[in-house]
Order: C-alpha cells, then structure tokens, then sequence
C-alpha cells in the first residue's frame, strides 16, 4: 500500500505567501492587517466596517453524517471545497473554527483539515496561534474572580454560593478539575463552596464571542450573562457585578478575525470554536458575515453530524445573525457507512456492499432533515484509498432514488485539483438561488415545544420525556423571560438516539431530558439528553505523548 506522509509533514513542505498577498486576493489593503508573524494576521475592525455595504457573497455550508471512529473528513472536504472552487476560477474562501488544545493533546486531534487539504500554518493553528483561546479564558475566569469576590466583600446582591452556575474553565483536557472545592484555607481566602472547572470552549463566553455582531453587541450579551441565583431565586446577572466593560476589553483584540491561507495558498478566516455538544459548534459571525462581503463563495461548517451542527447553524446562528445559506455540501465516507451499516472498526478495509447499503439509512436521514430548512443539498463522498468503485456505486445510487446529486471527491489526495468536479456542483447548486432556507421552529413556541420539534423531526423520535423538576425549569425559564429563546440541544453525536451504540438511523425512540441550562448572554437554551462531558479526560495514551521537537527544534508528533 502507498505510505503517504504525514499532515504535518504536508503542512512543513507547502509554500506559504506572505499573508498580505492572501490579503490581497480578498481586496484587503495591507494597512487593515495586524500581523503575527509573516504567515497569520487580525484583519481590523475598520477593514469590517468598511466593507459592510457590499453585497453578500453565496454561503455554503459544510455539514456531515453521524461521526464514526471511522471518520467523515468534515474539514478536510470544507478546506478541499474552497481550493476546488478557486481551482474552477471562482472567488472563494473559507471560515473555520479554531482547534482547542485540549483535543489535540488528547485524542481528536486538530481542525486544520488533511492531506493536501489543510490551512496553514498548521502548527500554529493547533497551538496557540493568535491568543484568541487564552483571552477568552481569561475574560471567563475574570467574572469567576469578582463573582467571588463580591461574596467575600458583604454581598451586596445577596447571591446564594449554592447556586452559582458560573465555573472555570481552563483550555486543556483535566478531568480532575470537574468538581472541585475553592475557598478552603480560612477567611481571607473567600467562602467555601462547591464549583468546577470546563473547557474553554464549553465557556458562554465563548458562544457568546461567536454569535456577537460587533463590540457592543458583545458587551450587552456578556452583561446578561446569569452567573447564578439569590437567595430568593432571582437570576444575578454579569452587569450586576459591573464586569461586563472589563471583559470585553479583555476580548477586544481577541474579537478581530483571523486571517490564514490553504495549501494552495487560498484565503480562510479562522475565528472562535464553541463546543459543538454544549453551544452551537459554529465559527464566529463577524467572520463569516465579514467573508461574505470579500468572496463570491463562502464555505463554512458546523459541529458533528448534521443532527446537531447543522440543526444548531440554522436554528440558532443564522436565525439570530440573519444569514441564509445557498446551499449545504453533506460528507460521507464508505467506512463511515460500513460502521453505521453494522461493521466494527477492524472490518473496514475490505468491501462490503450490504454493509453501505444499510449504512445509507443514516446518510438517507440527513439528507431528509436538511430537506425540512429549505436548503439544496449535495452528498460529497470523501475518497478513501480503500474505497471500491461498487461501494460507490451504491451510495450514488442511493442519493440519485432521493433526487440529490452526489459526487466523489479526493482532495485529501489531490486537493483542490480531487475536489473540483465537487465544486462545480455545488456552485451551480449555490447559483441557482433555488434555497428557500427557514428554521425548523417558530420562536413563540414554547420551550418544550422547541425541544419537542427538533427530537421527532431531525432525531425521528416519538417523544421527549423528563421528570417534574425539568419541566419545572422549562416553565421558569419562561417566567424569567427567556421563552423566544431557541434551544440548544446537547447529546451525543454519535447516534440520532441519546444511545452512542445505536447507530444507523434509528426511530420511534423517546428522548430523555436530563436538565436544562440557560446562556442568557449567548441567547440559547441548553437541553441536555443523557450525559454531556463539558471536561473531556485524556486518553490511556493521550497525543502528548507523541509530541515534541525534532534534531531542527521544529515541532513533531502534531497528526
């Protein structure tokens, strides 16, 4: 078999323009650029400011079925997309979320793309690259500190310890840091009390530096933040302790996009990195909104399968920042539909054409969902080197019965060069302004209603289930004013079900609600079903391990 190298290696070896060459492509004067080195740089919010009167470019988004260990390939298709599209002769570029380092030194590894489909420069990328992580780690753990220490100093606003909801957070995987007790030491240390730490990108923060439209959109939403609840039950927002202005100049730097390049030297704004089961797994806005003004094409994605990251980009990012998406590029791969059609990860390499056959019910369901917001769709299979022409053969079959157009693509092996016939499907799909894009739920409906609709439309189950207390806090939450607001549906990404082991497309389950958490700032309701890690642990074997510098001092082990 062909040994292909690294990404990293990949990643070393491509030729990189000066960043305000790319720049240059999307119309960008170097003057707008604040530079972090050669290869990265901000562009400033004057550059945004100028460009916002122009006409929106076609947003296309990039979405998958139910993830297998297998692997679907998400960002590497997104990645392979735009340079196909820019290879067809078309203005096009690319908005991604930026890796946390937790899963890079863990086991997921980064979201910088594969192959010959990657942005660079990928090791920055995956580490600390522009500081963005860090600022928003700090700006969270800022209101962490006055939260406390507004109890130490009298307690004006009367706040319950027992029912702060506000934690820390810390961008790295530690599991020991879950549940935690601060404050212990003696009274000059603060009140002891139970609390926790989350990853970074679990925070609201930043959910909230993603859905924000400019500064002091940013300021209001961080200012509406509940940290918690008085001793009468009555939310305590993040303005109340006079934080808001403080964070956001933490942030103010951090909020300006970031601008990379493709291995084919292609311009992508990197930007945010919400949790995709927690919040709504999405880049920023002002990235994306920003890049429609400078491509005729914008490519972006979202979280997981379309079950969660698609659903949550319609329902929750372009309901509240307006957009309206052209079309949807929908990634399979035959391994990834062997596992869904009833094979283990050992039995993947040899062909099996039963096993896609059933596998092609959980792309079938996807395709069905997307169908529901009004957006065309267009099934990409990821090549893999294993792959069969007949197994192929059945998942085009199986997408031409549905009426949808499904194409190969091996960008992962040729880049934008593999992935060209992709684009010109899906740019004459985006042309054909044929998307009659609208979310899948009213905002007067109710709470339960909301979470109702998603479970039995996009899960294909019978019912929502929950005890007294849950639907206690559904009815709360209405009181309090917060019943318009979409819900943001947490559950494993594995399964259409709350079950991770049931694979494939099941149906006519129920969907068991755990709890329900408010992100006032970010404006969304959290529905969490079954249990949701906002810690990850590492693995037995985490990637750290690997990790290292080379006889050179360049970093090695990075994928």
């Amino acid at each position: 078999m062909t040994k292909y190298p690294s990404d990293l290696e990949i990643a070393n070896k491509a030729y990189k323009k000066p960043i305000a060459e790319i720049a240059k492509i999307i119309e960008i004067d170097e003057k707008h650029l604040i530079r972090f080195g050669d290869d990265k740089a901000k562009i400033s919010s004057e550059c945004i400011n100028s460009v916002s009167k122009k006409e929106n470019g076609k947003l296309i988004l990039v979405t998958a079925i139910s993830p297998t260990p297998a692997g679907e390939g998400k960002t590497t298709t997104s990645v392979g997309l735009v340079d196909g599209l820019c290879m067809i002769g078309k203005n096009a570029m690319i908005c991604l979320r930026e890796p946390s380092l937790g899963p890079c030194f863990g086991m997921k590894g980064g979201a910088a793309g594969g192959g010959y489909a990657q942005v660079i420069p990928m090791t920055d990328i995956n580490l600390h690259f522009t500081g963005d992580f860090h600022a928003i780690g700090a700006a969270h753990n800022l209101l962490s500190a006055l939260i406390d220490n507004h109890i130490h100093w009298d307690n004006q606003l009367n706040i319950d310890p027992r029912r702060i909801t506000w934690k820390r957070v810390v961008d790295m995987n530690d599991r020991s840091l879950r549940d935690i007790t601060c404050g212990l030491g003696g009274t000059g240390n603060g009140i002891p009390r139970q609390s926790g730490f989350d990853i970074t990108v679990a925070s609201e923060i930043m959910a909230i530096f993603c859905l924000a439209s400019d500064l002091d959109d940013l300021q209001k939403r961080i200012g509406n933040i509940v940290i918690g609840y008085t001793k009468k039950n009555e939310p305590v927002r993040a303005k109340e302790l006079n934080a808001d202005g403080a964070i956001t100049a933490l942030l103010k730097d951090a909020f300006q996009p970031n601008l990379v390049q493709t291995l084919e030297n292609n311009p992508a704004f990197m930007h945010g990195g919400p949790f995709a089961n927690i919040a709504h797994g999405c880049n920023s806005v002002i990235s994306t909104k920003t890049a429609l003004k400078l491509a005729d094409y914008v490519v972006t994605e979202a979280g997981f399968g379309a079950d969660l990251g698609a659903e949550k980009f319609f329902d929750i990012k372009c309901r509240k920042s307006n957009l309206k998406p052209d079309a949807v590029v929908l990634v399979a791969t035959t391994k990834a539909l062997k596992m869904h059609g009833g094979l283990k990860k050992d039995q993947l390499d040899h062909e099996d054409i039963d096993a896609v056959k059933k596998g092609c019910a959980n792309l079938g369901r996807h395709i069905e969902n997307i169908s529901k917001f009004g957006v065309p769709v267009v099934v990409a299979i990821n090549d893999y080197v294993t792959d069969t022409k007949d197994e192929h053969n059945v998942i085009i079959n199986f997408c031409k019965n549905l009426g949808v157009q499904c194409k190969i693509s091996s960008h992962w092996e040729k880049g934008g060069e593999g992935a060209a016939e992709l684009a010109e499907e899906v740019s004459r799909i985006a042309d054909s302004n044929t998307s009659d894009f609208q979310p899948l739920y009213d905002s007067k409906l109710s709470l339960w209603e909301k979470t109702k609709k998603v479970a039995q439309n996009i899960y294909g189950a019978s019912d929502i289930i929950a005890d007294q207390k849950v639907r206690n806090q559904f009815k709360k939450l209405e009181d309090d004013g917060f019943g318009e607001y979409p819900v943001c549906m947490a559950k494993t990404q594995y399964s259409f079900s709350t079950d991770p082991l049931l694979m494939g497309a099941p149906s006519g389950h129920e969907v068991p609600i755990r709890e329900v958490r408010l992100s006032a700032g970010a404006e969304f309701i959290v529905v969490v079903c079954g249990a949701i890690m906002t810690m990850p642990g590492l693995p037995r074997v985490p990637a750290a391990e690997a990790i290292g510098l080379d006889d050179n001092k360049e970093i090695k082990g990075l994928f």
